[in-house]
């Protein structure tokens, strides 16, 4: 079985400790992608395709250049961040002066400690505490920030909402609950009508919900998500955390729509006694979800988390 093969089934079934810790030990990262212009001042660096080892370095990035300097979106996989700057450098000279993590994992922090130590890093308190646990699997990165790295924890957190900067250059930090980890942001740029959404949007996918090292909650991502729907106006585009393209604000509703009947799903067959294995075998992606993937492998970790729930 090919290496990057492997790496994607370990995602599929919520093995990412494990493909964590052996992405962590390569030497080099491949370059990271070109930055690609939004609209305005705003940025897009793709990550890559997950599946595909040997060219993914990581989730994806969003950069404003605000007039007070730039805002880095998340900082993909260790050893990006010297590439990260490079690309920010071939579309401004203005200097990094805030990094945002929409959560926890190592390919969204991977390299907040390649950054100039001026740097502002931002974050939900639950993704705070989170890269500063004592101990944690390597998923959760929080021995990136052991000792001298302390430094590189953020500093700057919320609780429910927090806005940074303003006028045209306005950021809102939403936070609507537990879902992929217990401390995932929504950063939206409402001057511009765009979003970066994390791993709560994996486009069109069922999603890696980490329960175990993250306190993500398989039953909360739905509500989570609907909060972001209802609260959220006036976005045009989206970035998940692994979506090749930007995609629409219409894009996003639809998932959010897609994972809430699925939740209703396995909820009513937990009521009917119905085992995990037997719903996962029997689930399929209703018709109006046309596009959408649902492997036998994350359906069973996802309705399995849910039955799990109290």
């Amino acid at each position: 079985m090919r290496r990057t093969v492997l790496v994607a089934m370990l995602l599929a079934v919520g093995g990412l400790s494990m493909a964590a810790a052996e992405l962590q030990q390569q030497r080099k990262l491949p370059t990271v992608r070109n930055i690609q212009k939004l609209r305005d001042n705003l940025y897009f660096i793709s990550g890559g395709d997950l599946t595909d080892q040997s060219t993914w370095t990581g989730g994806n990035v969003m950069v404003l250049v605000a007039d007070t300097g730039v805002v880095v979106v998340d900082t993909m996989l260790p050893g990006a961040g010297k590439s990260i700057i490079d690309q920010v450098k071939s579309v401004t000279n203005k200097p990094i002066t805030t990094i945002i993590n929409t959560h926890t994992h190592f390919d969204h922090t991977g390299s907040n400690t390649e950054f100039p130590a001026t740097v502002e890093y931002v974050a939900h308190e639950n993704t705070r505490a989170n890269l500063a646990r004592a101990t944690c699997q390597p998923v959760t990165n929080c021995d990136a920030f052991k000792g001298e790295n302390a430094k590189y924890l953020p500093k700057r957190t919320y609780k429910d909402k927090l806005t940074l900067l303003g006028g045209k250059d306005q950021i809102d930090l939403y936070y609507f609950g537990r879902g992929h980890t217990s401390g995932d942001t929504f950063v939206v740029f409402p001057a511009l009508r765009a979003m970066h959404a994390g791993d709560m949007f994996p486009l069109a996918q069922m999603p890696f919900i980490d329960v175990a090292n993250s306190g993500g909650s398989a039953t909360e991502f739905s509500t989570t998500l609907q909060g972001a729907v209802t609260s959220i106006k006036n976005v045009e585009t989206v970035v998940g955390g692994h979506t090749p393209q930007p995609v629409t604000w219409n894009d996003f509703k639809t998932y959010t729509d897609f994972y809430k009947d699925f939740l209703t799903s396995a909820q009513e067959a937990k009521k009917k006694g119905t085992s995990v294995d037997d719903f996962a075998k029997a689930y399929k992606v209703p018709d109006k979800y046309k596009g959408f993937n649902a492997d036998a492998n994350s359906v069973k970790a996802n309705a399995q988390a849910i039955y799990d729930s109290k």
